[in-house]
């Protein structure tokens, strides 16, 4: 998988959310006294509206089943090498650090693969991350339409064998606050430490 497809989506939300500061701090001019952060401001955008499928139990869930938690939405594959494994385990490190803040924190993974992402392979994936994340999983036309409405890129890409197939797609993450508005857009690689640090501000009522 080639995480810089995620640039392909991040241009719209960056011009959405506005310039960067001297410092490489986000902000966004649509409210200038604003906190700063390093992820993407993307307040504003609605997002959040999209978001309506099932969980990997069946039931539909949508971003008001987690008012007062900051929400992280994450589009992705089980079989994916490197990325997905990768902004999970993070996420997870996050809330193990955030100590009993962590509560507040919830991580959402929505299959983009759900031919292969099975209800049963997608539950012991998000949970072997942490217990508390969840999986979201729709049919092929529900998950293009919700991807489609996120600006989330993703196509298929056989195997050099001819036998099975990858899927590039956009890498980074979307933030939601206590209110279920989106706010963050947090790319690829940007490191746990930094993630953090916005989770924390925005954890605090920013």
């Amino acid at each position: 998988m080639r995480g810089a497809q995620g640039g392909l989506a991040v241009l719209g939300l960056a011009a959405l959310a506005g310039l960067s500061g001297c410092d490489g701090a986000s902000w966004n001019p649509l409210k200038p006294n604003g906190p700063r952060f390093n992820s993407v401001d993307i307040t504003g955008a609605d997002y959040g509206a999209a978001l309506k499928l099932p969980d990997s139990q069946g039931r539909v869930r949508t971003l008001a089943d987690f008012k007062g938690q900051v929400v992280v939405v994450f589009f992705g594959y089980t079989q994916c090498p490197d990325v997905c494994p990768t902004t999970m385990a993070e996420l997870a490190e996050i809330k193990r650090k955030l100590g009993p803040e962590g509560t507040r924190l919830q991580a959402i993974f929505v299959s983009l693969d759900p031919e292969r992402d099975t209800p049963e392979v997608l539950t012991q994936y998000v949970q072997g991350m942490d217990p508390s994340f969840v999986a979201l999983r729709g049919t092929v036309d529900q998950t293009t339409a919700v991807a489609k409405a996120f600006k989330v890129f993703f196509q298929k890409v056989p195997g050099a064998d001819g036998q099975g197939y990858t899927l590039d797609h956009t890498a980074g993450s979307f933030v939601f606050d206590g209110q279920g508005r989106a706010r963050l857009f947090t790319r690829y690689g940007m490191g746990v430490e930094p993630w953090l640090a916005d989770i924390r501000t925005l954890l605090g009522g920013a």
